[in-house]
């Protein structure tokens, strides 16, 4: 499924908001301030994402800036735990950043939303696809990745058009494991089918073994993993070693290089939903971009889905920014992302407009190899 464009709406008129915070022509910075996953077991994502939109960050301040305004990624560490993130969001809207970008996690960012709400601060491209954060519609919060309602209804589709019906779920016990189990369930019902076996894990968490046992005692043909990589990863491996046979299928959320360096070997066969375009080779002009930009960290450069989700936030708000004029501010900011329709950034496009922030559907399928290895 790749419907990159949405139904286009009619005139737009932003609804006026009074921003307390002005940023002025004056100010040599644009701060956006990040609260992530950089220790701990979901660090990789944090990590990834990070380096993927410092990338196009950094180039762009290479070149002059916005209208000769750098910008500033300032980032702090949540650890993938909400209150952390919450303390951390009150300290950034407290320093008047200018938005808030790339939040990691659904637990973490539901948290976050409504501080940003109050802040009348823009909250923008959260690494999650939970409707939590997409419905009731909201003005200040953007996404730039599709839901995991749209990856659940693909994931269902491609398992049942192989013929298997018996579909169980392990999940995460919280806001992110809840929402994917909500698409799940939606995905299936619209196949006139239910979950055949549901398990829980902790967040932060491998503790796996009870989940193990549940699943596997209702016999499923496949097994959808709702959580974060090494949860996922301990799951597979002791599921394969009480003589699972079947499929397993992931949302991005879960992170597919990390997920793959956890398996090892055990990595072959397991199948990803992807958000994004292919980041490892140029198949389209935003992965070209992508790797052209990796260019400048060296050898160290590893490119990755998280690094290029990264990069098409970062591409995506500096266009928004671009397009506010000189005398920007958060609120002509969300004006401007709100009147550029079908922002095309290289083969991928971003939709917004003043009715709709979710800016894509894209989704993508893709399959590991026993040497890490990702296939379409």
């Amino acid at each position: 499924m790749n419907r990159r464009h949405l139904l286009r709406l009619g005139a737009l008129a932003p609804v006026a908001l009074a921003f307390p915070k002005l940023a002025t022509a004056a100010s040599s910075k644009i701060v956006l301030g990040q609260s992530a996953a950089f220790s701990g077991p979901a660090s990789a994502l944090g990590e990834r994402y990070k380096e993927g939109a410092l990338l196009a960050f950094e180039r762009v301040n290479a070149r002059g800036g916005i209208n000769g305004r750098t910008i500033e990624l300032r980032s702090v560490d949540d650890g993938y735990e909400p209150d952390r993130c919450a303390e951390n969001t009150q300290k950034l809207l407290k320093d008047d950043v200018f938005a808030l970008f790339g939040y990691i996690g659904t637990p973490t960012s539901v948290a976050a939303l409504p501080l940003a709400t109050a802040a009348r601060t823009p909250f923008f491209a959260p690494y999650s696809g939970a409707e939590a954060l997409r419905s009731p519609f909201n003005r200040m919060a953007f996404h730039v990745r599709a839901s995991y309602n749209d990856e659940t209804a693909e994931i269902v589709k491609q398992i049942t058009s192989i013929g298997m019906k018996r579909i169980g779920v392990f999940y995460q016990n919280d806001s992110y494991g809840k929402a994917g189990l909500d698409g799940m369930t939606a995905a299936l019902k619209a196949h006139n089918l239910a979950a055949v076996g549901l398990g829980t894990v902790e967040r932060n968490t491998v503790n796996v073994d009870a989940a193990v046992g549940t699943i596997l005692a209702d016999k499923p043909d496949a097994i959808v993993l709702i959580s974060a990589y090494k949860s996922c990863a301990a799951f597979i491996r002791a599921a394969r070693k009480q003589g699972f046979s079947g499929s397993f299928y992931n949302v991005s959320f879960v992170g597919t290089q990390a997920l793959a360096a956890e398996l090892g070997q055990d990595a072959r066969g397991v199948a990803i939903s992807q958000v994004m375009p292919l980041p490892f080779s140029a198949t389209v002009p935003i992965s070209a971009d992508y790797l052209s930009a990796g260019k400048a960290l060296g050898a160290k450069f590893e490119p990755n889905y998280g690094g290029i989700e990264g990069f098409v936030a970062a591409r995506t708000i500096i266009e928004g920014l671009r397009q506010a004029g000189n005398n920007v501010t958060p609120e002509t900011l969300v004006t401007a992302l709100e009147n550029m329709p079908e922002l095309n950034l290289g083969g991928f496009f971003v939709d917004f407009t003043d009715r709709s922030h979710a800016g894509s559907k894209y989704v993508d399928m893709t399959i590991l190899t026993a040497e890490g290895k990702v296939r379409h």
